[in-house]
């Protein structure tokens, strides 16, 4: 998962890891959720902290790969939001308007914007949350976890890919003093040389140093491209490398985070979580959902060659932290998959996305998987009972009938799904 969510999902990270590495008998609980859930939402955990959050990154993962949620799924969602235009990370009783005393969630309100904008048909609630994002933008021309707090890679970079995915021009995207959100998500850019160059740090410390930070650094390169959560499957590029620049131009910042993403995961396939306090000398372990954002941060830099291994890596080793955490794990591994190219039906063996449905109400539509080359040709290289050997028997025919040198072939293009 990621610094910016929630206290609960990073305890279910933790349990889910304690769990694999203790015996049965003494394995770490699970978070104790709620005695009623609502019926439209997605997991089972308690959603104090990331309600809106996994209700989300499901819907996004989901409209990736033909996915339809549920009208009631939906309408949870939307009936999540403050007459505002912000949404809190779960308002228990959304029939009680928000005041003063409700936490608006800047990450919240930035995923869930995205998400209705993928489902269409709530222009309107869309429009309302990319007002709230605007007026809350800080001095510095960045944004903090909730309103008026001190800016932060992660929160600056998802409101940027919100806004671009509204189609808010972003050097609009102004403060009294002029300040783009560009501003403030270079400020957070680690200047190339040493072994952290070309990170992103969270925040700066009290000194004003930058620290890198592989979750900041993932949501920095799209942040810096101006992408949102989802990113399409494209052809690597060019090689990573870290560039100065005087000034530091987006771009060049979003390189530079992807050439230390490439080196960061070069020696595993996966990023580490950072040390618990107290702990500092504890074996790391793995962050499966950094790695997952790692991978899509790749990808979107133009990277994906780079990311294979740790896609790999994800395929033999994410199976028990996805059950633990939930639908939005699910998402991060989908996301991470679709933006690779890689088979969301068939990820180490698990379909994603039946996992994913299966987190919440039963989706509306779902779009029929297209079957892999490997099945196609099985289908097609028949021994004369299959299809590709009745096509063969067929252009046979033909061509004696019609005195042509040629066969028609029914072997079919390969396709991936």
């Amino acid at each position: 998962m990621t610094v910016r969510r929630s206290a609960a999902a990073l305890a279910a990270t933790a349990a889910a890891l304690c769990a694999a590495a203790a015996p049965a008998a003494v394995a770490a609980p699970s978070p104790s959720p709620p005695a009623a859930l609502p019926s439209g939402l997605y997991g089972t955990s308690d959603p104090t902290y990331d309600g809106v959050w996994r209700q989300s990154l499901a819907f996004l993962a989901q409209q990736a790969v033909g996915v339809t949620p549920a009208a009631k799924a939906v309408d949870w969602l939307t009936g999540q939001q403050c007459d505002s235009g912000a949404f809190a990370a779960y308002r228990a009783d959304a029939s009680v308007p928000c005041n003063d005393k409700t936490v608006a969630d800047t990450n919240a309100t930035a995923a869930a914007a995205q998400a209705l904008r993928a489902i269409g048909g709530h222009q309107d609630a869309l429009a309302n949350a990319v007002s709230w994002l605007r007026s809350v933008q800080n001095e510095d021309g960045g944004w903090g976890y909730t309103a008026g707090s001190p800016s932060d890679a992660n929160s600056t970079s998802i409101v940027i890919g919100t806004l671009a995915r509204a189609g808010e021009k972003l050097g609009d995207v102004t403060t009294h003093g002029g300040k783009t959100p560009y501003a403030a998500l270079l400020g957070f850019s680690i200047p190339c040389g040493g072994k952290d160059g070309g990170a992103f740090a969270y925040q700066p410390d009290k000194a004003g140093k930058l620290a890198a930070n592989g979750d900041a650094t993932a949501a920095g390169v799209l942040g810096a491209l101006g992408k949102g959560l989802v990113v399409p499957d494209s052809a690597a590029v060019k090689d990573p490398a870290c560039h100065n620049g005087s000034p530091l131009k987006p771009e060049q910042a979003a390189q530079n985070g992807a050439a230390y993403l490439t080196t960061a995961l070069a020696k595993s396939g996966h990023l580490d979580q950072p040390p618990m306090p107290g702990a500092e000398d504890s074996e790391p372990q793995p962050d499966f959902g950094n790695t997952a954002d790692a991978v899509v941060a790749l990808a979107a830099a133009g990277h994906k060659d780079k990311a294979a291994a740790s896609v790999s890596w994800l395929e033999k080793n994410s199976a028990a932290w996805a059950k633990q955490a939930g639908p939005a794990a699910y998402a991060q591994l989908i996301l991470a998959a679709q933006a690779t190219g890689t088979d969301v039906h068939d990820f180490g063996g698990a379909d994603l996305v039946s996992q994913l449905n299966a987190t919440g109400p039963a989706p509306a539509a779902v779009e029929t998987p297209k079957p892999t080359a490997t099945e196609e040709e099985q289908k097609d290289s028949g021994d004369g009972d299959g299809i590709g050997g009745v096509w063969w028997f067929v252009g046979i025919g033909l061509a004696v009938g019609a005195g042509a040198g040629f066969l028609i072939s029914g072997r079919r293009k390969n396709q991936q799904p």
